[in-house]
């Protein structure tokens, strides 16, 4: 940990799905020496990457888990995250950007910027996150760099601009001009790990010198010495272009792109050099943390190692040897030994064994100083908490953590199994906020909760392997909701006389609809017709009817509730007695306010080629799908559009067989939109089913 806080980075490499960000990093390991042999993402060697430890990863060649590493390179420490691309682990992405200062962007040269891309730069926005862009795959055909920085210029509003040309493309792709020094760098060796520099090849010089103006034009924006430089037609220095590129790119202002093969070992050294020139070290992000005791008020952290600590763990993972917490250190040192404050509870926990991680390998250290990410054994704590020294009551910012929209009932098969997926839901649901479970006080079943089919699917294998549970899965089911759509007033009066004292509320006031999907509620009582003390009984009783609605037993959402009269008595009255008249008094109202059902609706986008666009289309359509638009990008075809989700169980074995397993697609959450009439008689139908033979 000698290095220089200046000369530390905290990196994420984020993209598409197979735009080859695992296979980026395997080789960023091999070159600063932290493997000593490439293994391939599809595993054909029987190894599979080294950041996807997970077996499930190894077979399907996918990141699920966002796995952590450090290496070294040119002196620059660096901590690399490895995030999932597939929509169903977005809250890994999430938590990685958290905590990164700047990221990797990798493009594929052919497919260029896709639906997940967008997904991730929205991402990257909402954490100020600078990024540089690697155009990857211009190996393969078809692959067009310059097309890729077009759309980096027009679908996600990037100002990218070209750091370095390729030496021929395709199968010809011998290496890359660098802009900035002006000369050819190629990469020999079986891996590329010598680098060769050489003159630019005659061919390529006036390509270069004119992207090299644009670059400079680009650059000058961020630098008055290099406006004044090309005013005064001087020589440029390598030092002032540099300067100027990296104060754009952390702005957000610019976005120098690299380009080359992960894959053909072709540009990654360059790609190291760029994330150590361009890419924020700790101390040039302002990050804020929120005062408790002065009403959540920000206060900008120092990022200094001799202030009070402040430190956020942003990932759980259960390791052989207990829970290991990834965290990372904002200010301050936290230490073996030294005992800090949960800020969310409160209590204090002492540090016992403080690790770095490598994928899954970990080496022992004392100490963690601002700037930098590590892992804690044996701390008992959930995502997204945070640490403090003693007397400094401060919490970072809360991560954005969306609604769960599908659900599953499990259930295992024997006992021995039932007791292991207990555990295992325990753990998954503390790792992943987007995953939920509960016992379905019906039918006591197990219902799991999560993002997507597959982020389900992964869970249930995971379940399977990593916990031998033999279990049964339910149908898919939908986050349905229910609102109202008129305002109705209530006047509901409770009465009971039994022997001795009785019960009597009156709750009068109206019920209206409202855009948000939450639920609100206003007390206008005046001249104390219902006392005081007995409003937040009006509340809770209230509240207690939204789980389940009235009408289809879906919960309400999107609802105000205003109280403005009532009436007690003074011994007859009580905290029940106004429940139970909150109670009536929404029943009363609900049906009358006419209730319509919501269901959730995803945005869908399938890449597919050209010949299958009808038919693709017409597979939309027949989902109650809502077609958006369509681009053609070389031989393919990107369609997007709305579809219920209801729709779109099973969608991924069809698609294959009607595109003979040439298209794929990415769906997330869009919006929540009113059931068609059709649609809600098949569902009110299902569940009369259901609440028979229940």
């Amino acid at each position: 940990m000698e290095t220089s806080i200046q000369k530390v980075r905290n990196i994420g490499i984020s993209a598409h799905i197979d735009s080859g960000k695992t296979t980026l990093t395997e080789r960023f390991l091999y070159f600063t020496k932290k493997i000593h042999r490439i293994h391939e993402v599809k595993g054909k060697d029987g190894v599979g990457a080294t950041m996807d430890s997970m077996e499930l990863e190894k077979e399907r060649g996918i990141t699920i888990a966002s796995a952590a590493t450090y290496c070294q390179w040119k002196n620059y420490e660096i901590n690399i995250i490895d995030t999932p691309g597939h929509v169903d682990f977005t809250i890994e992405v999430e938590r990685a950007l958290r905590v990164l200062d700047g990221a990797i962007l990798v493009l594929c040269s052919v497919g260029g910027v896709q639906s997940q891309s967008i997904t991730v730069d929205q991402q990257m926005k909402r954490y100020n996150v600078p990024c540089i862009a690697f155009i990857n795959k211009c190996d393969r055909n078809g692959a067009n760099p310059f097309r890729v920085i077009e759309q980096l210029k027009e679908k996600l509003n990037h100002n990218a601009v070209a750091i370095q040309i390729p030496i021929g493309l395709e199968a010809d792709l011998e290496g890359v001009i660098d802009l900035i020094s002006m000369k050819a760098v190629y990469f020999d060796g079986a891996f590329g790990e010598t680098i060769r520099i050489e003159d630019i090849p005659d061919a390529l010089i006036d390509t270069a010198k004119s992207k090299r103006e644009e670059l400079v034009d680009a650059a000058s924006v961020f630098s008055d010495e290099l406006t004044d430089a090309v005013l005064e037609e001087s020589e440029i220095s390598e030092k002032l272009l540099v300067s100027a590129i990296r104060q754009g790119t952390l702005q957000r202002g610019l976005t120098p792109v690299v380009m080359g093969s992960a894959y053909k070992n072709k540009g990654i050294q360059l790609v190291l050099d760029a994330a150590n020139l361009y890419l924020p070290s700790p101390l040039d992000v302002k990050n804020e943390a929120l005062d408790i005791d002065k009403n959540e008020e920000p206060v900008t952290l120092t990022g200094n190692k001799n202030d009070p600590l402040v430190a956020l763990t942003f990932k759980l993972e259960d390791g052989q040897f207990g829970q290991l917490t990834y965290i990372r250190v904002y200010q301050g040192v936290i230490q073996k030994g030294e005992s800090y404050v949960n800020v969310r509870t409160g209590k204090k926990v002492k540090i016992g064994r403080i690790v770095l991680m490598h994928a899954d390998q970990m080496e022992d250290v004392d100490k963690i100083e601002a700037g930098y990410i590590g892992a804690l054994f044996g701390v008992d704590c959930v995502s997204g908490d945070t640490f403090t020294s003693p007397d400094f009551k401060v919490s970072m910012t809360s991560m954005f953590v969306p609604e769960p929209v599908i659900s599953l009932a499990v259930k295992a098969k024997d006992i021995k199994s039932e007791s292991n997926m207990a555990k295992a839901l325990n753990r998954f649901s503390k790792e992943d906020p987007t995953f939920r479970t509960f016992v379905s006080k019906e039918t006591n079943e197990t219902i799991i909760s999560g993002m997507g089919e597959l982020h389900l699917e992964v869970y249930i294998e995971r379940m399977r392997r990593e916990y031998k549970v033999e279990l049964i899965a339910g149908e898919p089911s939908v986050a349905y909701r229910e609102t109202i759509t008129q305002s109705t007033p209530f006047n509901y009066i409770h009465k009971k006389q039994t022997g001795g004292s009785g019960q009597y509320g009156r709750v009068a006031g109206f019920m209206e609809p409202i855009d948000e999907d939450d639920f609100i509620f206003e007390n206008k009582v005046t001249g104390g017709s219902i006392p005081t003390q007995f409003i937040s009984a009006c509340e809770k009783g209230f509240l207690s009817c939204l789980d389940k609605g009235p009408w289809m037993k879906y919960p309400v959402t999107g609802i105000k509730i205003v109280i403005n009269d009532g009436a007690s008595h003074s011994v007859d009255s009580s905290e029940m007695a106004f429940q139970a008249a909150a109670r009536g008094a929404f029943q009363q109202a609900y049906f009358k306010a006419q209730p319509v059902l919501h269901e959730p609706v995803m945005k869908v986008v399938i890449e597919t080629p050209d010949e299958f666009q009808g038919n693709v289309m017409g597979s939309l359509n027949q989902r109650r799908g809502m077609i958006i638009g369509s681009q053609d990008e070389g031989n393919m075809t990107s369609i997007e559009a709305q579809v219920p989700l209801a729709e779109m169980f099973g969608y991924s074995t069809v698609l294959r067989s009607m595109t003979q397993g040439k298209a794929q697609f990415t769906m997330e959450f869009s919006t929540y939109k009113q059931v068609p009439k059709s649609v809600l008689e098949e569902i009110e139908k299902k569940n009369d089913k259901k609440t028979k033979t229940g």
